[in-house]
């Protein structure tokens, strides 16, 4: 049984072959658009801006420099595995004074594995050691290992933050995290 055609049925197949197109494109270019760019972290689950490219690891005054390298940090709405540039991983040095709990700035934890409650565990155990934590929750991306992010002029606070918590990095903070605050993110590597 054939039927004729008329010029509307042709408009409509072709637009639904072309709307098709557009979202698999679409599609493609939000997966794989922001694969190759070098950043520290992929967006938390809360936030909706992209992290912009990191341009330099963070060096910490008094510490002696690492040669250990580790794979780049890629933003992914899932994790994914690259191969791509390489950067210093940084060196957490002991704080040389201890800061009271009424000096440090508050921080955020965010769980990067699949450990259920993990930011949530980490958060109480900050809350023992004397920080305020303003949030716990889940991070999406690819990170390369637990890091605690830290604002300008707040690298020691994240020193001394690191080590109550046993991560052993730490680096300048992306622009799309807050600025006055601490960001802790967690992945696998994770022994506390």
């Amino acid at each position: 049984m054939n039927r004729p055609t008329d010029e509307r049925g042709q408009i409509l197949s072709s637009l639904v072959a072309v709307l098709a197109v557009v979202a698999i494109v679409g599609g493609l270019l939000v997966l794989f658009g922001t694969r190759a760019k070098d950043s520290g972290a992929a967006e938390p689950s809360a936030q909706s801006s992209t992290p912009k490219p990191t341009p330099r690891p963070a060096s910490i005054p008094g510490s002696a420099p690492t040669s250990v390298s580790t794979p780049t940090e890629t933003p992914t709405t899932a994790p994914t595995t690259t191969s791509g540039p390489t950067e210093a991983r940084t060196s957490v040095p002991t704080p040389s004074v201890t800061l009271p709990p009424t000096e440090r700035p508050a921080a955020e934890i965010y769980n990067n594995t699949d450990r259920k409650g993990l930011a949530q565990d980490v958060a109480n155990r900050a809350r023992q050691a004397g920080w305020t934590v303003r949030g716990a929750d889940n991070w999406h991306g690819k990170i390369v290992a637990s890091t605690v992010y830290y604002p300008a002029g707040m690298q020691a606070e994240a020193a001394q933050l690191a080590q109550d918590l046993g991560v052993n990095r730490i680096k300048e903070a992306l622009s799309n995290m807050k600025k006055d605050r601490l960001t802790v993110i967690l992945t696998s590597d994770y022994a506390g």
